[in-house]
């Protein structure tokens, strides 16, 4: 029996169905269609902050750019404000200016305009899902594109965990970034194992995007209607859900499990049922081969096999296959025998809610099953078991982002109204964390979102995404089983996406971003038009939304060229450093960048690619002035930090040249209050205490030697202070639970060490000053530093009526003039400083 419809079905525009045949229709699609297959192979388009993640998002903006201004060309002949998709495709553009609002205050001005142009990036793809999903073609093609460029990245992420690297380097090599021939990091081993990581180089933002490929691929299992188009998605079914177990992530586990129920309400008994199934069936057959495939993988990760290869292929092509003929035969089958039976309870009102009702109390008895001693779990390898044994809120992933959420609030309250500016978290983060961790992503989209725009930004976005999903249901309640099945597929991803992102930074990837407000904008070309009452039908009301489009592409394009321009250029300057060092030379395309973009850190500064350094022109200037002491190359290089320092306040990459020019000079005291002005920005960096007591002792040395007491002892009882400072931090370190991990190393260095043992020594307090010293010293005797402690180190025993014959003869045995030095060291010990 059919479904009743009540009210109004929301109907396919037949405006824009006449749209079609129009050449900047299918230039629109053909857009988004590549961008769906490109962009994940450019890292997710992952926002790090760096110079190694921008070309691709820039190359990003400047084709959406020209997208932006096709679609105002679009919007002048066919664009009016009659309902409420027309007002909010145009009230999207309040996302990003409250980032353009808070690039004002913001922390970090690159950071900040990159958020901006990303911000409309988002605008633009969510402008196109409302208006090319209008018709059944757009419709068609881009949710084809959309579950066939998943199954890509799946296949691609499989390809290199069983062996064949090369060959999925060789396939996408042509237009993303190989090294050797190899897609880098698509399989990844870090502390819990090996971790499958596809395109995304993370193994949580790929676990993210598999659920939304795993519940749409089970979603067009229960709803087509073709058996060949059952079989496609069915026998991708397994391979998904084999990544999704290889990705280790334990959020996802979590997470899946919501997502599944939340998508559960919004279909009928019989569709809940056979989703369910068809998700059972394809757990259990991946079980079935999941110890094989890891087997197999680990030990190619290590070592080329092609039997083992062969092993896991076929392991793997087995169980889908198996999968998909049952699929198939529940579908054409089983299902409609369900429909059949479940017809009495067509349209009663609480039918759809008693099957999600009946898998909480299922998930909650498995859960219960799966992580107590009852044997179910030994089915899964050990490497899976162990991440499923520490699901739990004590272990140390659950703590450290308890950690950052609480930061983020503190450094929310002080930038509360309107954020601190894109990128607020990358750029403040170290002044309000709790312990030295290392996180540049708050992990939690909404709370990052809510330091980046404070109060009011999140408030936009909230309204925006509510109001969308307020007018999906509303239309979707009304809507025909044919046109729910359709648009259900969009729901499927925002949800996905949205739900995990409140545990991770899935949506600091820009393709990520980008499906979300694709799928926001198709959700909203299903809804029932809700007519706008308007004042004025004057031609040129209708008109101001597509001048605006125009405007703000022009802008865009001209920025973003920019932004890739200089991007090609540091690129060139990079390629010309490995074998050409006349910098006359490498001048033209490094001048060329920081002429086009004078703001970007990287480029003035420079920055870390892995574990080498590479020079911004700041730093070549200083190395020519170390070389030359040629007087206009300071002068340029301190020209440039000064005015990145005014864009970028809280860079430390900035202030650590800023000291690197005082101490070139030798004003050290200048330093040492830069330092000591800064260090409540940076709290828990050890590097910066070491710095500060370092100048300390060699000022009040200065003041010793120049006889002048009083200012010695203020030198020596700052760093004296500072280092009881540290050790009340190493106090707070220990009170994290021990399941938390503490980040980078904080306690006193070797440099601290004897830059005290030197303070202690002149001092006169000689106890104090070997006490310090010793925990220094090291076996590494061809170490300046090294040497330096322990000959203070062995005057201050000398001083105590004390000795270390076995350390004194290693000394002596490396340079018997060392013995000179330390009688000099014990005799300057006597002379006290002048009153």
């Amino acid at each position: 029996m059919a479904r009743k419809v009540y009210g109004k079905q929301p109907a396919i525009d037949e405006s824009v169905e006449t749209e079609k045949k129009s050449m900047i229709f299918w230039l629109l699609i053909g857009f988004v269609l590549l961008f769906l297959f490109w962009a994940p192979f450019q890292k997710g388009l992952f926002n790090g902050n760096t110079f190694d993640f921008e070309r691709p998002i820039y190359s990003s903006l400047v084709w959406s750019s020209i997208i932006f201004l096709l679609l105002s060309i679009h919007f002048f002949f066919h664009w009016k404000l009659r309902d409420h998709r027309d007002a909010l495709s145009f009230l999207v553009l309040l996302i990003p200016f409250t980032y353009l609002i808070s690039l004002f205050f913001a922390a970090s001005h690159h950071y900040a305009i990159n958020m901006l142009y990303i911000q409309m990036l988002n605008a633009v793809f969510f402008i196109l899902g409302v208006y090319l999903c209008k018709n059944k073609l757009g419709f068609s093609l881009i949710t084809g594109a959309l579950i066939a460029s998943g199954y890509v990245v799946v296949v691609f992420g499989l390809l290199n965990l069983l062996g064949n690297g090369k060959l999925a380097g060789a396939l996408v090599g042509w237009f993303a970034d190989t090294v050797n021939g190899a897609y880098v990091n698509a399989v990844m081993v870090d502390a819990n194992g090996m971790r499958l990581t596809s395109v995304f180089q993370y193994a949580n933002s790929y676990a993210a995007f598999l659920i939304a490929i795993l519940l749409l691929a089970s979603f067009y299992v229960v709803t087509s209607r073709k058996w060949y188009a059952i079989a496609v998605h069915a026998l991708m079914t397994v391979p998904v859900i084999v990544s999704f177990w290889l990705t280790l992530s334990r959020g996802a586990l979590v997470i899946l499990p919501v997502v599944l129920l939340v998508v559960l309400f919004f279909l009928n008994l019989q569709r809940q049922i056979m989703l369910l199934l068809q998700l059972g069936l394809g757990f259990v057959a991946s079980l079935a081969v999941l110890g094989i495939i890891t087997d197999a993988a680990t030990q190619l990760q290590q070592q080329y096999s092609a039997s083992l290869s062969s092993q896991g292929w076929l392991s793997l092509l087995v169980a889908s296959a198996v999968y998909t003929v049952i699929a198939v035969l529940l579908q054409l089958y089983i299902a409609p025998f369900i429909q059949r039976k479940l017809q009495r309870f067509e349209g009663r009102k609480f039918a759809p809610v008693v099957l999600p009702l009946a898998a909480i109390v299922v998930g909650l008895i498995g859960a219960v099953l799966l992580f107590s001693d009852t044997g179910l779990k030994n089915l899964l390898p050990s490497n899976i078991q162990t991440r499923l044994e520490n699901i739990n809120f004590a272990q140390h992933s659950v703590l450290e982002r308890g950690t950052f959420y609480v930061d983020a609030i503190k450094l929310w309250k002080d930038y509360p109204v309107l954020g601190a500016g894109g990128g607020a978290w990358a750029a403040l983060y170290e002044k309000y964390q709790n312990n030295p961790y290392v996180s540049r992503q708050a992990h939690n989209f909404f709370l990052q979102y809510l330091v980046e725009t404070g109060i009011v930004g999140l408030l936009v976005f909230l309204a925006f995404i509510a109001s969308i999903v307020y007018f999906f249901i509303k239309s979707y309640m009304k809507a025909s089983q044919e046109q729910r099945d359709r648009y259900l597929i969009f729901f499927i991803v925002m949800i996905s996406l949205l739900i995990h992102s409140a545990i991770d930074f899935d949506l600091s990837y820009v393709y990520l971003g980008m499906l979300l407000f694709l799928s926001l904008g198709g959700m909203l070309s299903f809804t029932e038009p809700v007519p706008l009452k308007l004042k004025s039908e004057h031609w040129g009301f209708h008109k101001t939304y597509p001048t605006v489009m125009l405007l703000l592409a022009i802008v865009m394009f001209f920025f973003s060229a920019r932004l890739l321009s200089a991007n090609h250029s540091f690129t060139a300057f990079i390629n010309m450093l490995e074998t050409n060092q006349n910098y006359d030379e490498l001048a033209v395309p490094l001048n060329k960048a920081i002429e086009l973009t004078p703001n970007h850190p990287d480029y003035v500064v420079g920055y870390f690619n892995g574990s080498s350094f590479i020079p911004g022109k700041a730093s070549i200037l200083d190395q020519l002035y170390t070389q030359t002491k040629n007087e206009p190359f300071f002068t340029e290089s301190e020209s440039l930090i000064n005015a990145l320092k005014r864009k970028e306040p809280h860079n430390r990459a900035v202030l650590m040249e800023q000291l690197t020019h005082y101490q070139m000079k030798g004003q050290l005291q200048q330093a040492l209050s830069l330092v000591n002005s800064e260090l409540p920005n940076y709290p828990w960096q050890i590097g910066l205490y070491e710095i500060s007591i370092s100048l300390s002792s060699d000022l009040g040395n200065q003041a010793r030697q120049n006889g002048n007491r009083q200012e010695m002892d203020n030198y020596y009882n700052g760093a004296l202070s500072l280092h009881q400072t540290v050790l009340n931090r190493m106090e707070e370190l220990k009170s994290l639970p021990k399941e938390q991990n503490q980040g980078q190393e904080f306690n006193v260095t070797s440099k601290m060490a004897y830059a005290l043992g030197q303070i202690y020594f002149n001092r006169g307090e000689f106890k104090q000053a070997s006490d310090t010293l010793k925990p220094a010293i090291s076996d590494q005797m061809d170490d300046p530093l090294n040497l330096a402690t322990i000959r203070y180190y062995l005057a201050s025993l000398s001083k105590q009526n004390q000795s270390d014959p076995a350390l004194y003869d290693k000394l002596i045995a490396k340079d018997p003039n060392e013995k000179q030095q330390i009688e000099a060291l014990v005799s300057s010990a006597n002379a006290s400083p002048a009153k």
